[in-house]
């Protein structure tokens, strides 16, 4: 796939905004948001997507640990 140009960026970054928002409203229920999940599938590359699903993911364990601390495992060495 050759480079996206400025609109399909947009269009990308919109899709996925839509689609975090509705998994922010709904708890991280991609049943209720499947629609935006099929959008924004549709308007970014796949590599893209990919990323996009890692970021989320880690920037809601980041702010999981800025809210509640870090709380190690049972076992786990203490630094």
């Amino acid at each position: 796939m050759s480079a996206l140009n400025a609109s399909e960026r947009r269009a990308c970054w919109g899709a996925r905004d839509e689609l975090w928002k509705c998994l922010d409203a709904n708890q991280d229920s991609t049943s209720a948001c499947e629609k935006y999940q099929q959008n924004f599938e549709a308007k970014c590359p796949a590599q893209w997507v990919k990323y996009f699903i890692k970021r989320r993911d880690f920037l809601k364990y980041k702010e999981k640990i800025q809210n509640e601390g870090y709380k190690p495992t049972e076992g786990e060495p203490k630094l």
